[in-house]
């Protein structure tokens, strides 16, 4: 059975729904064009402020069925659903996924006849979808895929002189939160970037899609909270 996750709640084990489709949606690219007199074709700005493009929301229509000919368990039902779902911003896992969607759930649904009554959900969702676990959080093996997963661990990495890290990215660009237990240095890209005791992190600093090289000098500890994102 396919199933969804939305926050804690599983639709077929916590509501009895079946998935009928599933649409995630695709984030529109944010386009920018500007029409230039005597210049053959509009000036592309989409990737003129960042250096790469980003992306609008988008929205995931997830379609459910509920077989039950008895109309009070129903009203109770859709009310459940309401109570709990509608309205609020929560994480959307679908099937056996190692993402998870973030948005603005709405819930909307509907009684045909006796037999026969439909759900639909749908979530004004985050153009990108998440890695399931950041690089500082317990992996679950169980769920791990091992197809498209990446096994990170970024946590208290001991720096004794130099430290060279190399992070996986995906499609999304990151900046890492970096948490160190005393002043240290990174250098990422040729550029070298000062980091003080404790949490901390720099705009400039973005990780992007393939191996990422950092290299860290000092002594003491140093952690990397980094969650890859995809479209």
């Amino acid at each position: 059975m396919f199933d969804v996750k939305i926050g804690d709640y599983s639709m077929y084990k916590d509501f009895g729904l079946r998935a009928l489709s599933i649409d995630p949606g695709t984030a529109e690219v944010d386009e920018k064009f500007k029409e230039i007199p005597g210049r053959n074709g509009d000036l592309d700005l989409t990737d003129a402020l960042t250096g790469f493009p980003v992306y609008k929301n988008t929205t995931m229509k997830l379609t459910f069925d509920f077989k039950d000919g008895n109309y009070d368990l129903w009203l109770m039902r859709a009310s459940e659903l309401r109570n709990t779902l509608h309205g609020k911003r929560m994480r959307v896992v679908l099937g056996k996924d190692v993402f998870f969607y973030e948005g603005r759930v709405s819930v909307n649904t509907e009684k045909l006849n006796r037999r026969y009554s439909s759900v639909e959900i749908t979530v004004n969702r985050d153009p990108y979808k998440l890695e399931l676990y950041s690089s500082l959080e317990n992996w679950l093996w169980d769920s791990f895929n091992f197809e498209t997963g990446i096994v990170r661990n970024y946590k208290d990495l001991q720096v004794k002189g130099n430290l060279e890290v190399i992070i996986p990215g995906r499609t999304m660009r990151v900046i890492p939160v970096f948490d160190c237990s005393e002043e240290m240095t990174v250098s990422y890209n040729g550029i070298i970037y000062n980091l003080p005791k404790g949490k901390s992190k720099s705009p400039d600093l973005l990780l992007g899609e393939g191996d990422n090289t950092l290299i860290f000098t000092g002594n003491g500890t140093v952690s990397v909270d980094y969650r890859g994102g995809s479209l």
